[in-house]
């Protein structure tokens, strides 16, 4: 039986070619996202606005989250959270700050009261002030930024300085365009969506991880081979489980949005968005920025020096075979001086000298 392959394999896609269109890209849109968070800002949920929480008990059974949160959007009251706790018979309520202060907040809470008193008992009404959402706010905040942390100390121990920095990099760029969709969207920006960022930080975190360990590999292994192409034959190596992976994930965050009610809905939502940025950034903003970091290797500089220099010799050679061929060679003729000269005659062999006495 032949597998299901969403990725062809032993692809050659020179992924790093478009580096210097995506860090533009990429920077401009990271601008936007704190524009949008400055001017604009978010829609803050009851947890961080403040709001009003109604505990019920249900008269008899168990209650009824369903109805419950049918009953509350039927009063108009803007977002109504309905959750189950404790024992069946308990649920809260809650809603947030109505225009008009204390006295329309007041009167939303008798809306509520009249709705609900003929199945529940309210047994406790608590506002949640503006103190209690700075506190959450903080926490979150704190939450992100140690996680941040702790993973630039793994990955510093684990690999070299400048895959830190670039996995680093890759998911603080994947936080401000997650909190620039919150902000352009609207969408309800609650605890769940704390959860959401911290869930989106640990899978980029995730993806940028088995790119780096594959090119960490393919450098040991290929010392020859030049950095780009190196890093494009890593990434091209794990594109099947990366796009099986993350094809995985969007069916499920689908089925949530679709299925999963309103409580979830801003949570789904910014999972879909926040898997698509890390996949991106695992491949267009870390992978790049270790050869803007000073990743090199060295063997590969090397041997690419000492290709060049011997190209240089060579083509220097042969430039001086080609001058020398193109030099005519006159033929070698006599000095005028020995043509001058007149031929001596050969002396003969002396032989023994007769000897004469004089008479």
């Amino acid at each position: 039986m032949k597998l299901l392959r969403l990725a062809p394999e032993n692809t050659k896609f020179p992924f790093m070619r478009f580096r210097r269109v995506s860090y533009p890209f990429s920077a401009l849109l990271s601008l936007i996202a704190v524009a949008l968070f400055v001017f604009k800002g978010m829609n803050f949920g009851i947890d961080f606005a403040g709001g009003t929480v109604i505990e019920l008990r249900a008269k008899s059974g168990a209650a009824e989250v369903g109805t419950l949160r049918t009953m509350g959007e039927s009063l108009h009251l803007g977002d109504i959270e309905v959750q189950a706790f404790g024992n069946p018979a308990d649920a809260t309520l809650r809603f947030g700050l109505q225009p008009g202060g204390d006295v329309a907040q007041q009167a939303a809470v008798e809306r509520v009261r009249d709705a609900v008193s003929a199945y529940y008992d309210l047994r406790r009404v608590e506002v949640v002030g503006p103190r209690v959402s700075n506190e959450l706010v903080q926490s979150g905040t704190l939450g992100v930024v140690l996680s941040i942390i702790a993973v630039l100390s793994y990955l510093w121990f684990r690999f070299e300085w400048q895959f830190a920095i670039g996995a680093v990099i890759a998911t603080m760029h994947d936080l401000l365009l997650t909190v620039g969709f919150f902000s352009i969207t609207q969408l309800e920006f609650n605890t769940t969506s704390i959860a959401a960022i911290l869930t989106i930080v640990g899978y980029s975190l995730n993806e940028t991880v088995v790119v780096l360990d594959r090119i960490r590999e393919n450098m040991r292994k290929y010392k020859k081979m030049a950095t780009a192409q190196m890093v494009d034959m890593s990434i091209n190596a794990v594109l099947p489980r990366t796009i099986m992976t993350a094809t995985t994930v969007m069916l499920a965050l689908f089925a949530l949005v679709a299925f999963g009610g309103q409580v979830i809905r801003s949570f789904s939502i910014a999972m879909i968005w926040g898997i698509f940025v890390a996949t991106y950034s695992s491949i267009f903003i870390c992978s790049p920025m270790l050869i803007y970091l000073g990743l090199r290797n060295e063997d590969a500089d090397k041997a690419a020096s000492q290709k060049r220099e011997t190209e240089r010799k060579t083509e220097t050679a042969v430039s001086a075979d080609d001058d020398d061929a193109e030099t005519p060679v006159a033929a070698p003729t006599a000095p005028p001086e020995a043509a001058e000269k007149t031929p001596k005659p050969a002396r003969k062999p002396a032989g023994k000298r007769a000897k004469t006495r004089p008479a």
